[in-house]
């Protein structure tokens, strides 16, 4: 089967005709025509520490062009496509300590399954594979009665999160920051349901099936069955999960049963679960293969192709931040002391550190970091600041985690797939 199956159409941008008429040029050919001063009359101010401002960087004042998509029971996102439905939520609606089911990012690779489809009473999950000792299908009602209940708060994000940034474009979603989250989840450890159908001793990998429908609309072919070797699945917050927030999973992000797993991208974490095989390889099932879901293994020029058997399966996801207030575009009194906060991340990792900067990096200011609440949450970060003289300001964000690894200014090393960008985020301020 194809990885890419029906090689949809670019996605949409949300860019609306009044954004358009407003910026009637590519972000490329703004950088090319205008320079500092002409961006600042654009905004409307000047650009304090704009000499400081990296070559090549748009201000992002003027790259805020998204418009709101509503959904039943989802409040603010924006729309990146309709088929499949993909729509992430911009960063402020992201300042819950815990993410609310209605600003939790959808991202689907196929067609959701129709709500009436849903049932909780009936659905069943089955666990079989090469190297389970005893294929067993269970309700949910037995799942929920079977085993322990555990509750945590895991951050899940799209591993194409920010994939709009890289140059040359690559194919896929053109999220921006919003596509991740980090709700508090309720459900079983997958290690006691594996341990209870028995593991082979040759068992190296798990795979997931759900119910989602191709967007051929051929039911015989699969949407997305990826999966983890045996040692993640059997961590401790490793879940097979029925509620969220503690009510029941959103439809779309995968109610009434899905996977999580810490710190990978959510792309392994099975929405609408009705499948785990236990396997004795690697799990090659749809989206496992080719370029899917995988980084080259060494730096690669932008725009380069590179081999199949030199890309590897992404794992942990790199550390990030985000700053989720004020709301990009804010004006602020001069006098007053500006209030910031944020979250940060770091797959597998703790964050140990996050700094902030007014002058595009020349300097750096450490925030208040919290502790996570369990393994997998993010940390939220706080701090205050003043700026020196009415203008125009941008405010980045930079994590470092306990491995000493921070996020870069600049975009990281360009992929063939457009995955893992952690570069600082930013939002715009006026001092007025």
């Amino acid at each position: 089967m194809s990885s890419d199956p029906s090689s949809p159409a670019p996605p949409q941008t949300g860019r609306t005709a009044e954004n358009s008429a407003r910026f009637p040029f590519s972000r490329r050919s703004f950088l090319e025509r205008f320079s500092l001063a002409s961006m600042s009359a654009a905004i409307g101010a000047e650009i304090v520490f704009g000499d400081k401002m990296p070559a090549g960087l748009i201000p992002v004042a003027l790259a805020q062009d998204a418009e709101p998509f509503q959904i039943a029971g989802k409040e603010g996102l924006t729309i990146l496509n309709d088929r499949p439905v993909l729509a992430e939520a911009p960063a402020h609606l992201l300042d819950d300590a815990v993410t609310p089911g209605k600003h939790l990012f959808i991202r689907n690779n196929g067609v959701a399954p129709v709500p009436e489809a849903l049932n909780p009473e009936k659905w069943t999950l089955e666990i079989a594979g090469e190297s389970c000792e005893k294929p067993t299908t269970f309700t949910l009602k037995e799942l929920k009665e079977k085993f322990e209940h555990h509750t945590l708060q895991m951050v899940l994000e799209c591993a194409g999160n920010g994939r709009s940034e890289f140059n040359p474009p690559t194919h896929g979603t053109q999220w921006t920051t919003g596509a991740v989250g980090c709700p508090k989840w309720t459900g079983v450890r997958l290690r006691d349901v594996l341990k209870h159908c028995g593991i082979k001793e040759d068992a190296v990998y798990i795979g997931y099936y759900g119910a989602d429908i191709h967007l051929s609309g051929d039911l015989k072919k699969t949407t997305i069955s990826r999966g983890v070797p045996i040692k993640k699945a059997l961590e401790d917050e490793s879940l097979i999960v029925f509620a969220m927030n503690g009510e029941d999973i959103p439809w779309l992000n995968g109610h009434p049963l899905r996977l999580m797993l810490g710190g990978w991208p959510a792309s392994t974490c099975g929405k609408w679960l009705k499948k785990i095989v236990i396997r004795d390889r690697e799990h090659d099932g749809e989206k496992m293969t080719g370029d899917a879901y995988r980084m080259p293994r060494y730096p690669v020029a932008p725009g380069s192709k590179v081999p199949e058997e030199d890309m590897v399966i992404i794992e942990s996801m790199p550390v990030k931040s985000l700053v989720t207030f004020p709301k990009s575009g804010l004006s602020h009194p001069l006098a007053d002391v500006l209030t910031l906060r944020g979250h940060a991340w770091a797959g597998e990792n703790e964050v140990a550190e996050v700094h902030v900067s007014l002058d595009f990096g020349a300097t750096w200011s450490k925030t208040e970091l919290a502790k996570p609440v369990n393994r997998f949450a993010w940390q939220r970060w706080t701090t205050q600041v003043r700026f020196p003289k009415k203008g125009y300001y941008e405010v980045w964000a930079r994590a470092t985690d306990d491995q000493g690894r921070s996020q870069p200014m600049i975009l990281p090393g360009w992929n063939p797939k457009g995955y893992l960008n952690n570069t600082c985020h930013r939002i715009a301020i006026q001092a007025v």
